[in-house]
């Protein structure tokens, strides 16, 4: 369910950029904007990654607690 959550949310991010890029070619963004927000974009992903790839790091393991009892 976690690494569910990180994909929907990866797939947030990129939906985000589509929008930063529509909004930039329509002028409502300056090109300096867009591309800052578009760095952050990619910022924001690349921990989605990371996450995904060691979830292990970032979730409490059920069976650890089990142990303690």
């Amino acid at each position: 369910a976690f690494i569910s959550k990180l994909n929907d949310a990866e797939s947030e991010a990129a939906e985000t950029q589509t929008w930063i890029e529509i909004a930039l070619r329509c002028g409502y963004l300056k090109k300096d904007t867009a591309l800052e927000l578009d760095y952050r974009c990619e910022e924001v992903l690349s921990q989605l990654v990371a996450m995904a790839s060691h979830p292990e790091k970032w979730t409490i393991n059920s069976n650890s607690s089990a142990s303690r009892s």
